[in-house]
């Protein structure tokens, strides 16, 4: 089973991981199992050379996963199924709901996260699925609910709400 993907979207600075950091223990809180799934814009090293993931995936593994007595970690090919809902339909079936950090370019229930100090346009349009605002400013698609930046439980109640659809 594929969890519901809600993906938050913004600028550099504008409290993404934050927002994030503070909806996980209110929604785990409320008895879901959450996942989360972070985009990076930049080389990151996930395995390093000469350990025995490292040396799997060079043989030929498309996937590797290293199991230690409390968690897992997995080393796989992305070269295809890049997206978010692929991503968690592949590797998290066991979350009721993800929360993927960046992904502004791809399909899917997107909340931009937005603030007046930036000074920058929002990322995202409503046809790009944009489903809610989490904003100092009330000017920006005004069509669309919009969440105050510390109002963590309304954000989670619309969450579910769209979750239960």
């Amino acid at each position: 089973m594929t969890p519901q993907v809600f993906i938050f979207v913004g600028h550099s600075g504008s409290g993404k991981t934050t927002l994030v950091e503070k909806l996980l223990p209110e929604l785990t809180g409320r008895g879901l199992r959450l996942a989360t799934i972070k985009h990076a814009h930049h080389k990151v090293e996930l395995d390093k050379e000469g350990k025995d993931s490292w040396r799997y995936k060079r043989a030929g593994a498309a996937m590797s996963m290293l199991v230690t007595a409390n968690e897992l970690q997995i080393v796989a090919d992305a070269i295809d199924r890049r997206e978010p809902a692929q991503l968690a339909a592949r590797f998290l079936g066991e979350a009721d709901m993800v929360l993927a950090e960046g992904f502004s370019l791809a399909p899917g229930e997107k909340i931009e996260i937005l603030r007046r100090e930036c000074g920058k346009p929002p990322r995202c349009a409503i046809e790009d699925g944009l489903i809610a605002i989490v904003t100092d400013m009330n000017e920006i698609h005004p069509q669309l609910p919009h969440f105050a930046l510390d109002d963590i439980a309304g954000l989670a109640d619309f969450l579910l709400e769209r979750k239960a659809r």
